[in-house]
């Protein structure tokens, strides 16, 4: 054999080794049941396939294990799953020092290569959406109002138009993007498509480059992830873009206080606010709009297009909901309170979030030490645990047809107490996980679910629509991800 034989025969045993040790430290999952073929190298195949085959791999544990814990393989490790009220309960009661929601982040989203441990590790931002966004929200939703108005207008074809095609995926995209942005940076940057883009590219790069590096086995991942990492040139051009508002911002702190009269009332003012004054930079503010931008834009943008193509693909669901945001509107304004009073709409969304969720595991743990469940499953320190959302947002032992989407499902459900507050559009339960549930349910659905609500309810006021080829088409999976089909178009007639 020649040198480049021996070469060749040599790279294939060190990578056989590799990923059959990167799979023996895995067995002490070995008594929990497996989806697929679940030897040290076997395996690897099953890893392959949940890449496009996740949400039936998924659901063929969910149908075998109901109630119990399967694991499904990954290219980096064994994923362990459960599913059912009763371990979901016990779940959520696990404190963080046992379950720890920011270290499966890190590894799910390879955080250390993507965006940093910074915004991990000092969080401050979370402190902005619990405390500054929801006190003040409402009297902010005027200006989020306008983005929603002023976008769409711009996006959308005008009266004397007619009937026109305009891709949905992208529509709703650039529309998001800037109406939360008038949130988080204010106006006029929301509206510059140059901010769009930065945002927009950073987070489906994350996405991307986290999957990237986790089709990999662990003991690769430190040299692909500083391959891939692409944060460098991303924080640059956001602080470049946002440099010299930040300045101003700072200058009037330094002048006048923290809460001085002269500071808008936007996400940048509130980071600016509730940090450290070692944080009080362009640098640590950028990382935190980063983030947000990430952590919200392409699933709320995702979950609104999935809206919009049940609404297209069923339109004789128009007229009740036009109806009903029509009564609101000319009787109470558009105010934050009266979004809260479009059941129907809600309802709409909700029941679209249900059948056409984003994620099939919203949400994941890492375990730090050894669990052990009331049934006696042991679940070894650096496990990732996931709860199987889909298979029980499409169960009928939780929704009565669940497979059929029925768009007043919840609002007839509704009635007064707990009832009402129990199927809200941001409300979590055991049976219902988009926004996950528990302490690590997503901080910002309410801010998430209000702009959602009037996105829609704007729409249907104002236009009619349907599907340019009549039927909706399939959604696309990748790994754990839902994505509605990007190349549907829909048609829009001004009213």
């Amino acid at each position: 054999m020649d040198s480049a034989g021996l070469l060749i025969c040599g790279l294939a045993v060190a990578l056989v080794a590799t990923l059959t040790i990167d799979r023996m430290r895995w067995s002490k999952l070995d008594d929990i049941p497996a989806v697929g073929p679940s030897g040290h190298l076997s395996s690897y195949y099953g890893a392959a396939k949940f890449i496009l085959h996740a949400r039936s791999m998924i659901q063929d544990g969910y149908d075998l294990h109901n109630n119990k814990f399967f694991k499904v393989p990954m290219m980096d490790r064994w994923m362990v799953v459960m599913s059912g009220p009763k371990l979901v309960e016990e779940f959520r009661k696990i404190p963080d020092d046992k379950l720890s929601f920011d270290h499966a982040m890190q590894d799910l989203l390879q955080v250390k290569y993507t965006f940093g441990l910074e915004a991990q590790t000092n969080p401050y931002h979370v402190t902005a959406i619990q405390v500054q966004l929801k006190r003040k929200f409402g009297n902010l939703f005027p200006c989020v109002h306008d983005e929603i108005r002023r976008s769409f207008d711009e996006i959308l074809p005008k009266k004397e138009a007619g009937w026109a095609s305009v891709p949905a995926y992208s529509a709703v995209m650039k529309a998001t993007c800037r109406t939360s942005n008038r949130i988080f940076v204010g106006h006029p940057i929301c509206q510059s498509t140059e901010f769009a883009d930065v945002q927009s590219k950073f987070a489906l790069q994350v996405v991307l480059r986290a999957s990237l590096v986790n089709f990999f086995p662990k003991l690769m991942h430190p040299i692909i992830g500083r391959v891939l990492t692409n944060t460098p040139s991303s924080l640059s051009h956001c602080e470049d873009l946002l440099q010299s508002v930040v300045e101003e911002r700072l200058k009037d702190m330094n002048d006048y206080g923290d809460n001085s009269p002269n500071l808008p009332d936007d996400m940048i003012t509130w980071l600016l606010q509730v940090s450290k004054p070692e944080d009080r930079n362009l640098r640590s503010v950028c990382i935190r709009i980063l983030v947000l931008n990430f952590a919200s834009l392409h699933t709320t943008a995702q979950s609104f297009t999935q809206a919009l193509l049940n609404l297209a693909s069923h339109p004789e669901y128009l007229k009740p909901l036009r109806e009903e945001a029509q009564g609101v509107t000319e009787q109470h304004g558009w105010t934050k309170n009266s979004m809260t009073m479009l059941i129907k709409m809600e309802s709409f969304l909700r029941e679209s979030q249900r059948v056409n969720g984003t994620s099939l595991l919203p949400i994941i743990r890492k375990a730090m030490d050894d669990i052990t469940f009331s049934d006696g499953t042991i679940i070894p320190t650096g496990t990732h645990l996931a709860v199987a959302a889909v298979p029980m947002h499409l169960d009928d032992r939780f929704y009565p047809n669940a497979s059929t989407f029925d768009p007043f499902r919840f609002s007839a459900m509704r009635g007064d107490g707990e009832s009402q507050e129990k199927y809200k559009l941001a409300s979590t339960n055991l049976s219902y996980l988009v926004f996950g549930h528990g302490k690590h349910a997503c901080p910002g659905r309410f801010f998430v679910s209000t702009m959602m609500t009037a996105m829609m309810a704007h729409l249907v006021l104002n236009y009619d629509m349907k599907l340019k080829e009549g039927k909706r088409p399939p959604d696309k999976w990748f790994l754990m991800n839902c994505l509605p089909n990007r190349t549907v178009e829909i048609m829009f007639r001004r009213r």
